[in-house]
């Protein structure tokens, strides 16, 4: 019994990370880690560079992405900078996402990046056409990851080959979501579209009739996401049809954040300043929370807090259930990086290139 103590403790410890963009393959923003009822700054960090990137967090180390064109591992609990990587292009949006030992990435200047996730030495990089700001997501032995090339890419995990791309009619911002051998597209092309992981065939499509910043969050019947047409989307995986819009009845602004879906809630931020939280079933809204400036940090649950980040240079954590706020924190610079929680930490980056390590 003796011997399986460390592989019990380090499954624990695996189940308590945040190893990509929104948590998970479903892109639902929840938290497997709890966090102390009190938070505080554990440390800080400088990037150098504008962060927009959103964190990792694997095995007690935190990866994050910069505008200074580095991919870079920190120890979770003490932020002492373990390795750097160069990456071939500044990376904006695409977040890390660590799985079978190595850390992938995408860049400004089309690469896919592979790092070993111990030492930060390159494993291998596969060029796209275009930019990417889309985040990786690792299912099985591929990683899927969209690029302005139009492109939905898989390549192999471990080589970097591709095994298959698919062609949209627009860039693939999105992180593509992934369930139950199917991968999600929320697309620029105004199509919501579903893709064997398999082979690359689409499965369906349904028009979402306006253009899509945000990443689809899945459960196992639905997908949501919002549009740069001022809607939330809720979209039925078993009827393949749109099963309910979302708008403000006064408020009409683009929504850029990617959703949580926690039981019958999806919650998101929109360009509007304020956090919605809607029906899952039926899109009627629930509550809103208003803050000072835009919304383009995805919000993430933990427990009954919601954490996210604002314009207006706040860290905030609102009730899931009332949408009354419970904490804040003032970074004083645009938060559009979206909160990893993992370790009973919450890691959070700035625009003025500060990383932020929450604790107890």
């Amino acid at each position: 019994m003796r011997l399986l103590i460390p592989a019990l403790a380090a499954a624990a410890a695996l189940a308590q990370d945040w190893p990509q963009f929104r948590g998970n393959p479903k892109l639902n923003g929840i938290a497997t880690s709890t966090l102390p009822k009190t938070l505080k700054v554990a440390w800080t960090w400088e990037a150098g560079d504008s962060i927009e990137s959103s964190p990792a967090i694997a095995g007690g180390v935190v990866y994050i992405g910069s505008q200074a064109g580095e991919l870079s591992a920190l120890d979770l609990a003490t932020g002492k900078l373990k390795w750097k990587y160069k990456t071939d292009g500044a990376i904006g949006e695409s977040s890390p996402a660590v799985a079978g030992g190595l850390v992938y990435v995408g860049d400004l200047n089309g690469y896919v990046h592979a790092v070993d996730a111990t030492t930060g030495k390159g494993v291998w990089k596969h060029k796209a056409f275009s930019e990417i700001k889309s985040s990786p997501v690792v299912v099985g032995d591929r990683v899927l990851i969209g690029s302005y090339d139009e492109n939905l890419y898989a390549l192999n995990a471990r080589t970097g080959k591709e095994i298959w791309s698919f062609k949209t009619q627009g860039p693939v911002h999105c992180t593509p979501g992934a369930m139950n051998g199917f991968t999600y597209v929320s697309g620029c092309d105004e199509k919501f579209r579903a893709i064997r992981i398999s082979d690359g065939t689409e499965a369906f499509q349904v028009d979402s009739e306006s253009y899509i910043g945000a990443s689809p969050a899945l459960t196992e019947t639905g997908a949501y996401f919002g549009t740069y047409d001022n809607q939330v989307v809720a979209i039925d995986l078993v009827g393949r049809k749109v099963s309910w819009r979302y708008e403000h009845p006064q408020r009409k602004f683009p929504f850029y954040s990617s959703a949580a879906v926690l039981g019958d809630k999806v919650i998101l931020g929109g360009r509007d300043k304020m956090l919605h939280c809607l029906n899952a079933r039926t899109g009627k809204a629930i509550w809103t929370f208003m803050t000072r400036a835009r919304i383009e940090s995805s919000p993430a649950i933990a427990d009954t807090r919601v954490f996210f980040g604002s314009n207006d240079g706040r860290l905030y954590a609102v009730d899931v259930n009332t949408g009354q706020q419970v904490w804040e924190f003032e970074a004083g610079s645009p938060l559009s990086s979206s909160p990893a929680i993992g370790g009973g930490r919450l890691v959070i980056g700035s625009q003025d290139g500060k990383l932020y390590c929450f604790g107890g």
